[in-house]
């Protein structure tokens, strides 16, 4: 079985896809709209991630895990995307993506889809109905991870508000 190898790479403001070594693809930075990682339970590593869609103003890019996307592309500019706030996550349960490709072959095969550049509309539709999680980058992900987990994270401090100021006094001395 032959294996294609799959790449990206921030090259100035453009995103460059490859296919082994032949340039596929370009993704125009400022153009992105919205990035949805989708990802299988818990989404916790970068093996949890399934693939990325790349929303356009015209089209959407796929992006598999192969092509390094969710990991090389996102880690190396950490801050644009946190000032983009463009970034989503959607659970793969809840995130149905089967389109048929004109010549009778499937997006979504058994590993997650193919790379792709589909027009906007045939896939935003179904984008919209999916419950998304975010914006937020995987750094704010994994911040928000570790609050959660900490011991008694979901207590508050109980706070009186009715108690007088000379029992308040009284109780601290």
């Amino acid at each position: 079985m032959n294996h294609v190898c799959w790449r990206t790479a921030w090259h100035g403001q453009d995103i460059v896809v490859f296919r082994e070594d032949e340039v596929v693809d370009r993704i125009h930075t400022p153009d992105i709209e919205r990035v949805v990682f989708v990802y299988r339970t818990p989404g916790e590593t970068l093996s949890d991630l399934r693939y990325a869609l790349v929303q356009l103003p015209d089209a959407v890019a796929i992006l598999p895990l192969e092509t390094g996307f969710a990991g090389r592309v996102n880690f190396e500019r950490q801050a644009f995307w946190a000032q983009q706030a463009c970034v989503f996550w959607a659970l793969d349960s809840k995130a149905p993506l089967a389109f048929k490709h004109p010549a009778g072959r499937w997006w979504l095969r058994l590993g997650g889809p193919t790379y792709a550049r589909m027009p906007r509309q045939d896939v935003v539709a179904a984008i919209d109905t999916w419950p998304l999680e975010g914006p937020q980058t995987w750094e704010e992900r994994k911040r928000e991870r570790i609050a959660r987990n900490r011991p008694f994270a979901d207590l508050h401090p109980i706070i009186n508000h009715t108690a007088s100021p000379a029992r308040s006094a009284a109780m601290t001395r």
